[in-house]
């Protein structure tokens, strides 16, 4: 048995869960991997496994999961902590994820989609909590992973060019009023909870890089998931449930929902490829297709006419050939 279980079996018996059987339930593409304890007499908890030597911390997803608890909302509730050591007992809410329900009955696409937009409405009328801003400078940073990992050997004139480009893009959005963001808000990460009412229906997870941000960036992380197909219909009929909601323009918000985006799916585009060359986690490129997708659907519109100029100069499509090409670099790459 290694240090690290002889310190969660530790953490879980000061728990008083020393009796619970044992089961993984989740990793992610972070150093977090999820645990779910079963006690003899069926009741259970989740055990949160964040080492703090491989870069995490478990004090942000408390903190988030307490605010987001103190406004009705569904994220779980912390019943043990050992930060420095980098344990939480949360609360269970299931296996029920968004995407495993529509799995199983694609009836309920509409109302599962629209619990999670009145999720959003309801947290961004909620005082923000004090959280770094996502702003332009970094998402712009954030954007260009897609030249230094997915189009790697770009030149720096090349990237400059783009990113030059891309932050005159966005800078204007810095203008609009700060929300929290939980910036990996889609159908893996939302659980289905229909017996509870309202807003609290979806339970919340993976939340702990939440900053403050635009107010549509979390409505295009759902509605543009890099793991499922969302139907058009759907996406078009929740950015207009939104805008309704919110009083909103809707002009304005397509403009801004298109370059927030880009600015995702761009970044998700480096970041998978990262997880394949440096991290040895090839099934994510087979991801790249769907993202490559919404880039290209984001870009289609009329105020990211010069970007695209750019980006499509610049960045190959994810055909087989390339695909294969990123695989067969899988593990290869240090950090540049």
């Amino acid at each position: 048995m290694t240090d690290r279980q002889n310190a969660s079996n530790d953490f879980i018996a000061g728990a008083g869960w020393q009796d619970a059987q044992r089961q993984t339930v989740a990793g992610d593409a972070s150093n977090r991997r999820y645990d779910r304890l079963t006690k003899p007499n069926g009741d259970t908890i989740i055990l949160m496994d964040a080492p703090r030597e491989r870069g995490e911390d478990v004090r942000p997803f408390v903190q988030i999961a307490n605010h987001l608890r103190a406004i009705g909302l569904s994220a779980p509730e912390i019943l043990a902590t050992d930060a420095e050591r980098g344990f939480l007992l949360i609360e269970d809410l299931g296996d029920d994820l968004f995407a495993h329900v529509l799995q199983q009955d694609a009836s309920l696409e509409r109302p599962l989609y629209t619990a999670a937009v009145d999720v959003l409405t309801h947290l961004h009328g909620a005082p923000c909590l004090d959280l770094k801003p996502y702003d332009a400078d970094v998402m712009t940073e954030m954007a260009a992973l897609a030249y230094v990992w997915y189009a790697r050997g770009k030149t720096p004139e090349t990237t400059a060019r783009f990113t030059a480009a891309f932050h005159n893009l966005i800078a204007p959005l810095d203008q609009a009023a700060r929300v929290l963001i939980q910036r990996d808000y889609h159908a893996e990460n939302l659980l289905w909870l229909p017996l509870r009412s309202g807003v609290a229906r979806v339970g919340l997870l993976d939340f702990q890089d939440a900053m403050s941000g635009h107010p549509a960036y979390d409505l295009v992380s759902v509605l543009q998931d890099a793991r499922r197909d969302v139907s058009a219909n759907i996406e078009t009929e929740m950015k207009a449930h939104y805008v309704a909601q919110n009083g909103l323009n809707a002009d304005d918000f397509e403009r801004a929902y298109a370059i927030l985006g880009l600015q995702r799916n761009l970044r998700i585009l480096g970041v998978f490829a990262r997880l394949c060359m440096r991290d040895g986690k090839a099934h994510y490129v087979d991801l790249i297709p769907r993202v490559w997708g919404h880039i290209q659907t984001n870009l289609r519109h009329p105020a990211l006419t010069g970007i695209a100029t750019i980006i499509n100069a610049d960045l190959p499509p994810p055909t087989p050939v390339f695909l294969e090409h990123l695989k067969s670099q899988c593990a290869t790459l240090p950090h540049p």
